[in-house]
């Protein structure tokens, strides 16, 4: 997911008329069910705070209806989500339906335990090919979901102006902008280097644009793009902080105009509109002028378990109405995440500008489990140690990368 601030308000999540038109369910099924029909699916996810909790029931409430069916629905804290699915893939006794982040996707899927999507019918026909892939586990899709999210560069409008810099583009640009905006009392860029996923997350984009890869974190550009980070915090650039920092705590930095820029996700938009920051998005700086950014895919999937013929067609019915263009609408609106499907996220850039530069990069997002699978986690947490090490001065990006890549499967 890689948020934690959320959009106050919640949105009334409605149920299509397309999945009736499409004879996916009657009002016969709805109102009267066959004897020894199924009547009641399970669910589970992590949306405990508002208003994605209320949102997420009233969705799943009114997709049940149309379906004809009452969805008991569990709601775990985030920590207890993963042990409770994987606990209840061994004993073969998970919810029918599931919304787990998507780099958890793939530890649940290899228990064999879910049910493949990509012959149950569920239409993903018009959805970004970046936003399947976070859901598939080798080559299969087991999870869809129903918006992403990504990593900008936030710019405080009035700091950037005073100093008369715009925002940068390319790496070089970064660095002398953030040097020049680097005051007293302000430095001039953060981002999120704590010791977990959130510190992994923000270093993906720079390792990935500069060609670097998951499986070869002791390469010359997994090296490079380290290293990059460690000088901007030696020259004074970035505050040693960062290491301790979670994204929520680099975005109380910049609205406390304690820095200038920050790498950040959409959902902290609704955040910044609320404190009234005057600030501007744009695409994370590259390497060089012209290269593509390569973001990480945040967002959860939802993913449906293996529970009997007549459980998994129920459960494939209410995804497909989860799915309907008007609930995605809503959910990325509810969320500040970019609609899986390439129309509904275009559209979205164009009412909403400071989303424009979210949009722009799903296209060459990429899935963090894509390379790895299952063993991410512990690659993850082995990057988010060497991050640790070399941005607090205790060993050499190349060094702290070597013992990294100790952690990544040699098959």
């Amino acid at each position: 997911m890689m948020h934690n601030e959320l959009r106050n308000g919640a949105r009334r999540l409605r149920a299509p008329s397309a999945l009736l038109a499409a004879g996916l369910v009657t009002l016969g099924t709805a109102c009267s069910p066959d004897e020894g029909e199924v009547t009641t699916l399970t669910s589970i996810d992590y949306n405990l705070a508002e208003p994605q909790n209320s949102s997420t029931q009233a969705m799943l409430d009114e997709c049940g209806e149309q379906v004809g069916v009452e969805i008991e629905r569990d709601a775990q804290p985030r920590d207890q989500l993963m042990p409770s699915l994987l606990q209840g893939a061994s004993q073969q006794d998970l919810p029918d339906l599931m919304l787990v982040d998507n780099p958890d996707l793939p530890q649940v899927a290899s228990t064999g335990a879910l049910l493949p999507l990509d012959e149950t019918g569920i239409d993903t026909g018009d959805f970004y090919d970046s936003t399947l892939e976070i859901g598939r586990h080798d080559g299969t899709l087991y999870g869809v979901t129903a918006g992403v999210n990504g990593l900008a560069l936030f710019t405080n409008t009035a700091m950037l102006d005073d100093a008369d810099v715009e925002p940068p583009a390319t790496w070089d640009e970064l660095g002398d902008a953030a040097e020049e905006l680097t005051g007293d009392d302000t430095t001039g860029y953060a981002f999120s280097a704590i010791g977990n996923e959130e510190g992994t997350f923000n270093f993906e984009p720079f390792l990935w644009s500069n060609g670097g890869s998951l499986t070869e974190l002791d390469s010359p550009e997994a090296v490079e793009a380290l290293d990059f980070w460690a000088r901007l915090v030696e020259d004074g650039s970035v505050s040693q902080s960062v290491v301790n920092w979670s994204q929520a705590d680099v975005k109380d930095q910049f609205v406390g105009e304690h820095v200038a820029m920050m790498v950040n996700g959409s959902w902290q938009i609704p955040v910044l509109d609320e404190e009234g920051m005057d600030y501007d998005v744009a695409p994370l700086p590259v390497p060089e002028s012209g290269d593509d950014p390569a973001t990480p895919m945040g967002g959860e999937v939802w993913a449906i378990a293996q529970n009997g013929e007549e459980r998994e067609e129920r459960a494939v019915e209410v995804l497909q109405c989860l799915l309907s263009e008007e609930n995605l609408t809503e959910w990325a609106e509810l969320n500040a995440y970019v609609p899986p499907k390439e129309a509904l996220a275009q559209q979205l850039a164009e009412d909403n500008p400071e989303m424009a530069p979210f949009v722009e990069s799903v296209p060459t997002a990429q899935s963090r489990t894509a390379e790895l699978g299952e063993d991410y986690p512990e690659v993850s947490g082995s990057i988010a140690d060497a991050i640790q090490e070399a941005l607090a001065g205790s060993g050499s990006a190349e060094e702290a990368l070597s013992q990294a890549q100790q952690s990544v499967p040699t098959s």
